[in-house]
């Protein structure tokens, strides 16, 4: 079971790690040491492991070599049946929302919230309600996915993370789909979520923009490797 500290531990650590896609090593010797309530992105060309990293943390693919714990679950000794836990301590937020079409913002959430073992009508309520909130969306609570704009789908997909009161978000380019203005909006989300839960988050991104308007720490993937800089340090 996982175990839990509080003071600025580490919520991710990958030592030495090993990352593998379909039997090709995309990225070697990672060694990464992520802070409760930090805000970090993850920057690289398209193709330079980002997304392959993403997933290895929220238990998509194994990790092949090497350590890693992600809130508190030890990634080598993941097994199947861990991974439903593993993914109710993180929220993760995609590029294109994966929000179910045949349903409501509010029976979108609701069925996290059954999938992840709540069973209380009152208490799921409540949730949507504060997390819809958090996000500026409660009005929009039953309309269909389609009827929202790309931003507004974005906000539910960061709502439907929050859900179960992560402790690490992982964004794989939240604002890959949207225009500079909504990527501002999402990003300032983003940004207060993190400072006002203390929930870490990771936000895998190319958007070179952005980064000049928010800037923070970085982990870049480049030549099958990662280092850590301060975004600063790409626009000298």
């Amino acid at each position: 079971m996982p175990h839990h500290n509080t003071y600025g531990e580490d919520i991710i650590t990958l030592q030495d790690a090993k990352i593998v896609q379909k039997n090709f090593t995309v990225l070697s010797h990672v060694n990464l040491h992520i802070k409760r309530g930090t805000f970090c992105y993850l920057i690289g060309k398209t193709g330079s492991g980002k997304s392959s990293l993403l997933k290895v943390l929220y238990g998509h693919l194994p990790l092949k070599e090497g350590n890693g714990e992600v809130v508190g679950f030890d990634l080598q000794k993941l097994r199947a049946s861990d991974i439903p836990n593993l993914r109710r301590r993180l929220g993760i937020v995609f590029q294109d929302f994966q929000l179910l079409t045949d349903r409501s913002v509010e029976r979108n959430l609701r069925f996290v919230l059954e999938a992840t073992g709540w069973k209380d009508k009152n208490l799921m309520d409540d949730r949507i309600n504060e997390v819809l909130d958090s996000v500026d969306m409660k009005t929009k609570k039953h309309k269909m996915p389609h009827e929202l704009s790309g931003g507004e789908q974005q906000r539910i997909a960061i709502a439907r993370a929050l859900l179960n009161h992560p402790e690490l978000i992982l964004a794989d380019e939240p604002t890959g789909n949207l225009d500079p203005e909504t990527s501002n909006d999402i990003m300032n989300l983003l940004k207060k979520v993190s400072l006002e839960r203390n929930c870490a988050v990771l936000m895998a991104t190319h958007d070179y923009h952005m980064i000049q308007n928010f800037p923070g720490e970085a982990i870049k993937c480049e030549d099958g490797g990662v280092k850590v800089m301060n975004t600063v340090e790409l626009f000298e």
